[in-house]
């Protein structure tokens, strides 16, 4: 049972940063669902993961020329995770250094508006990971390592990231990891 419980309340800017954030969930998964609904569903995956791909590499691009030192992950979360973001998402901070950000999401708007929707368990699984290669082309087009492993869409608490470090033999469990490339 997928458990995404708001704790943050009463925020104006956090409403409407939800609010907009599921309503492009809203549009994602109605696409999916209409598409999966006549035997068009991996066609319809191909794209909206190639669109979603292409809008993290807009935005990587984006947040790399802000970026102090786009090489520095902690700048680098700086200028993504706003403080605004932080709310919206309820994200908690576990490591911030010039090499690696750990951060536990204990919320998503997308998901809400999936569940809001009626979608079940699986499809809103799907739907979350595909939302996620924004994320993944945005570490990407900034040079960091990033790899998905828990969701709170698969039932569990956070948003976590199973990763390896390029040029080192450990393999790390990540609440939720951005690395640099080393």
């Amino acid at each position: 049972m997928i458990d995404n419980k708001i704790s943050i309340k009463g925020d104006s800017v956090v409403v409407i940063q939800r609010g907009a954030m599921g309503h492009r969930a809203t549009w994602t998964g109605l696409t999916y669902t209409k598409a999966r609904e006549v035997g068009k569903a991996e066609e319809a995956e191909i794209f909206i993961r190639e669109a979603i791909s292409e809008t993290g590499m807009v935005q990587g691009a984006e947040i790399k020329s802000k970026c102090q030192e786009p090489e520095n992950v902690s700048y680098f979360a700086e200028t993504f995770l706003t403080p605004n973001v932080v709310k919206t998402f309820e994200l908690e901070f576990k490591t911030k250094t010039k090499d690696r950000v750990d951060v536990e999401f204990h919320h998503c708007p997308l998901l809400k508006a999936w569940q809001d929707l009626g979608f079940d368990d699986a499809t809103c699984e799907k739907l979350c990971d595909m939302a996620m290669d924004g994320d993944r082309s945005i570490a990407k087009t900034m040079g960091f390592g990033f790899h998905l492993g828990d969701t709170i869409a698969k039932g569990c608490k956070t948003l976590g990231i199973l990763g390896v470090v390029a040029g080192k033999a450990e393999l790390c469990h990540w609440i939720f990891g951005w690395y640099v490339r080393l």
